[in-house]
């Protein structure tokens, strides 16, 4: 493992003890505003096998109470399977994960007499949460090298984002860690040219939460590239056809567990449900559960969040709306600069020009991980030279079929290594989940809705790295921005207070 990226683990970890110690620092020293977390009414459908051994008692009730705002609505599906029309609104990958764990690593757990199993699935939670934020946090670096190829503003990004201002949200019952080791994971491996891993990755992080099946945006984005190359340098319109379906299967692929989750929801309340009138969306022609839910229980929609007594929480998501707003500003122009330089044409066909027809016929997906098991047991060797060389060919070979079309790009000069075309899907994707967030969501949950955008953290970064005073300036709001906001979810959200 190189040492940066060491670096960046053992920093995420140490900010996931920090802000769990903060949380129940507050937890202990303040009076929870909501108590009834605590509460633990026995499933619709319960069976004494899966009923709470001892919910009753002081242990039990403090560990339940833990799962604070949504967390409540997670491991209920984890315990009880989902009982309510609203509870369809919780993807299912969280709870799934929770309750496989209580009942196989955490089992043992159950048996004890002061715990039982709702508690249990809480502990879980928290574990599986901590954990892979940690392991996200490394995917977001390798990704940032890849994208910036610096090394530098990599790891200053992966320092923010192991920082960031949504922190409590990773560290609690929430889905965003998931969600942020699937996507990154996911993106990483796409731009390595892992595109079966990516397509796996990239589904889960859609069953974690419902914004995932976006990110079908970037392989559509790989096939215009190589679309691209069949059609102007290869003149081959059936290599343009080949790209194009490949793209759509996977898009497809990516936005399954979504499609088919609501159908799990169709089939429970409006196939078999036990209402004897049918629900208004039950009788729509396109039945979409998640988007009924949405707009009827917590009147989402576009411009409904717009009145004057919500000018508080436009204030608080205003930081980090203003900071996705000035990266996409940043990154719009440096992509306008790089074609103002270079044209779209040549950068593609130059970088295509590198790549070995052959290697990018037939290079294996799987062979991006085991390059990367190869360079791990390499670096902890300390350098045996015949297995890096063969390492560095390993990794060569496998980046092939898109990660190395690209590879022009790294002989950039250092001031425009940020203006790489690899840029453009990602600012495309934070345009539009700004959008979202501003206009149709509730404008306050914009922190953590765009706390996984790598773009956010990097343009911090490259603000925090800038010599001019003004840059300091704002950098020094930047740090404060991101320990405030640490500091607060930490103190509000877990005591029931509102947050984001």
């Amino acid at each position: 493992m190189a040492p940066p990226l060491a670096g960046v683990v053992r920093l995420a970890a140490a900010s996931r003890v920090l802000v769990l110690a903060l949380s129940l620092l507050a937890r202990l020293l303040f009076r929870p505003y909501d108590t009834s977390a605590s509460l633990s009414p026995p499933c619709l459908s319960c069976s004494p096998s899966t009923a709470p051994s001892s919910a009753s008692t002081n242990l039990s009730a403090a560990v339940s109470s833990l799962a604070v705002w949504d967390g409540v609505h997670f491991a209920r599906p984890a315990e009880c399977g989902y009982e309510y029309e609203q509870s369809f609104a919780f993807l299912p990958l969280l709870p799934a994960s929770l309750a496989l764990l209580a009942r196989s690593l955490f089992a043992p757990l159950v048996l004890v007499p002061v715990l039982g199993y709702r508690a249990v699935l809480v502990l879980s939670g928290y574990v599986l949460n901590n954990v892979a934020f940690v392991a996200a946090a490394a995917y977001f670096y390798r990704l940032s090298m890849m994208i910036l190829k610096d090394q530098r503003a990599a790891y200053r990004a992966s320092v923010l984002f192991c920082f960031n201002p949504a922190s409590v949200f990773y560290s609690s019952l929430y889905s965003e860690s998931l969600y942020a080791l699937f996507s990154l994971g996911g993106l990483f491996y796409l731009f390595s040219g892992a595109n079966t891993v990516a397509v796996i990755m990239l589904a889960l992080s859609g069953s974690a939460r419902s914004n995932g099946a976006l990110n079908a945006g970037y392989f559509c984005f790989q096939a215009l590239l190589q679309a691209y190359d069949a059609a102007v340098r290869k003149k081959r319109p059936l290599s343009v056809v080949l790209a194009l379906v490949a793209a759509a299967l996977r898009s497809i692929f990516i936005f399954l567990p979504f499609f088919a989750f609501q159908a799990y929801g169709y089939l429970n309340i409006c196939v078999h449900g036990s209402s004897e009138e049918l629900r208004p969306w039950c009788k729509a022609k396109v039945p979409l559960l998640y988007g009924f839910i949405q707009s009827h229980y917590w009147g989402v929609g576009f411009l409904r969040y717009f009145e004057v007594k919500q000018l508080p929480n436009f204030l608080l998501a205003s930081p980090v709306l203003s900071l996705a707003i000035y990266s996409i500003i940043h990154y719009t122009k440096m992509l306008l600069q790089l074609l103002q330089t270079t044209s779209i044409h040549r950068q593609i066909i130059t970088a295509l020009e590198e790549r070995s027809t052959e290697s990018y016929k037939k290079t294996d997906d799987m062979t991006v991980l085991r390059s990367e098991f190869s360079a791990g047991l390499t670096n902890k060797a300390h350098g045996n030279s015949k297995v890096k060389q063969r390492k560095s060919v390993a990794t060569e070979t496998a980046s092939a079929t898109f990660h190395d079309t690209l590879s022009a790009n790294q002989n950039v000069k250092d001031n425009q290594d940020e203006g790489s075309i690899l840029l453009v899907p990602f600012v495309l994707h934070l345009a539009f989940m700004t959008f979202t967030a501003f206009f149709v969501m509730h404008v306050q949950v914009s922190t953590r809705f765009l706390s996984a955008s790598p773009p956010i953290y990097w343009a911090a970064a490259h603000i925090l790295a800038s010599p001019n005073c003004s840059s300091k300036r704002w950098g020094y709001l930047i740090c404060v921005y991101f320990i405030a906001y640490i500091l607060l979810g930490s103190l509000l959200f877990s005591n029931f207070y509102p947050f984001t």
